[in-house]
């Protein structure tokens, strides 16, 4: 796939990293940067164009009349839209895909359409995706990842197993027994020191694990308390930062938690102050500890940094968890500092560029793929495609898990069919049109599984 990349920030840089990998794409990054360009090409095997992205000529130059896909993440929202409307008008591009960061562009999807719009197939808000991520886990406290398939359904959720839980130090065969009736989970993957382990009946879940499972929605916490003690549901919440992710999740939260937000800069406390309804906003420094005294982190359940500047966010969530804060995030772009930090020092460390990277691969991926998740900073994934064909044009369909040939480290976790959850038991036979969650320890088999969910005429 020709695949053309507007913007080479911290987003496009990520996806350039991601989509270059798979062997299948050709990935052109442009960017106005010239420095920017010279150290992405000496980091990924890309090609670069330097010029504005909403440029036509500079759009022709990087392929845009041959190109499948066209990815705009540059900063500006308007140069996005621009750039998507010139790539549909001039040169028919299939498909394109616009970073909206603007909370006013986001409500108006006339404006995202061949006909009557800027022609946007797809928009994406990174700082979206990663309030609903960071929701998420608040609303499941204990959980290291929550993400959503089947439009809600099923849930894929990582947490770490420790001393006390029902299942630990007891084999995974016994986990139907501890099951209310009628609940249902499977382990989809179990990470021990950093490697990946294959769940087998008789793997024994050790504290410290790892363990992803895949469960029906309503049933996550009851599945939750076989490998960790629930913990109690975070009610005081303390934000740092007033920007887009900061308001947002604030929004979200604020009429079932009690919500504090710190912003240093007035203009921007001031602002969040008049948008917000339930939470107290104060103006001051996130990383002053007079003031965290003074808020009373230390009777805190959960505080959030997300500003701008990962170095404060780091800081400041160190310092609220040494002055007692019940659990602590941060968000954080650069990968080794985030597995640097992510231990006893930050709870969760949160990377917008892997949470946004998974609504990009859906729309790269082939077969059909409803959704995609981008797992343990890009090493791992899970997918949610769709079985379509019959027995005789398709590898999977009309065959029992058992008898489906996964590539290593391929776990199928659940299937959807209908408003049915089923788990991925080793009997459970897949039918036209159901939708299947797989997760992948290791990424390199992507394209094994997309094979896999192509219908054709023959597949032998």
């Amino acid at each position: 796939m020709k695949i053309i990349i507007l913007g080479a920030g911290q987003v496009g840089r990520t996806a350039a990293y991601h989509l270059s990998r798979e062997e299948a794409n050709e990935v052109t990054v442009v960017d106005s940067d010239d420095a920017m360009l010279r150290d992405l090409q000496d980091r990924i095997d890309v090609r670069t164009v330097a010029g504005n992205a909403a440029n036509p000529a500079v759009l022709e130059a990087a392929g845009c009349s041959d190109a499948n896909l066209l990815v705009a993440l540059t900063s500006s929202d308007e140069v996005n839209m621009v750039a998507c409307h010139l790539a549909w008008t001039l040169f028919k591009t299939p498909t394109k895909i616009a970073r909206i960061r603007g909370a006013a562009l986001a409500a108006r999807p006339e404006l995202f359409s061949d006909s009557a719009g800027f022609a946007v197939d797809v928009w994406i808000s990174p700082e979206q995706l990663v309030t609903e991520y960071v929701e998420q886990l608040i609303r499941h406290p204990g959980a290291l990842q929550v993400v959503d398939f089947a439009d809600g359904r099923v849930r894929l959720v990582g947490l770490r197993a420790v001393t006390g839980g029902l299942l630990v130090g007891q084999p995974l065969s016994n986990l139907p027994r501890h099951l209310p009736v009628g609940v249902e989970a499977r382990v989809a993957a179990i990470y021990r020191k950093g490697r990946s382990i294959k769940p087998e009946g008789d793997t024994v879940v050790e504290p410290g694990d790892e363990v992803f499972f895949v469960a029906a929605r309503e049933d996550i916490r009851v599945v939750m308390s076989e490998l960790r003690k629930l913990e109690a549901p975070m009610k005081r919440l303390v934000i740092a930062g007033g920007g887009n992710i900061g308001i947002r999740l604030a929004q979200a939260l604020e009429a079932s938690n009690q919500v504090k937000l710190i912003e240093r800069d007035p203009r921007r406390a001031r602002h969040a102050s008049e948008v917000l309804r339930n939470t107290i906003v104060l103006q001051g420094d996130a990383a002053d500890e007079e003031l965290l005294l003074e808020e009373n982190i230390d009777s805190a359940d959960a505080f959030v940094a997300v500003t701008n500047a990962e170095e404060a966010n780091i800081l400041s969530a160190m310092l609220a968890k040494r002055l007692g804060c019940g659990k602590v995030m941060a968000l954080i772009n650069k990968p080794s500092y985030a597995e640097l930090m992510e231990s006893d020092r930050i709870d969760i460390a949160i990377s917008p560029q892997t949470i946004t990277i998974g609504s990009l691969l859906a729309h790269v991926r082939r077969g059909d793929v409803a959704r995609v998740h981008s797992l343990r900073r890009g090493a791992a994934e899970a997918i949610e495609a769709i079985a379509h064909g019959d027995s005789e044009t398709s590898k999977v369909v009309g065959r029992a898990v058992e008898a489906i040939r996964l590539p290593e480290g391929t776990t199928i976790g659940a299937i959807v069919r209908g408003d049915e959850v089923f788990m991925g038991h080793h009997d459970i036979v897949i039918a036209e049109g159901d939708h299947v969650i797989l997760f992948l320890t290791d990424r390199r088999h992507v394209e094994a599984v997309e094979k896999l969910f192509q219908a054709g005429v023959s597949f032998i």
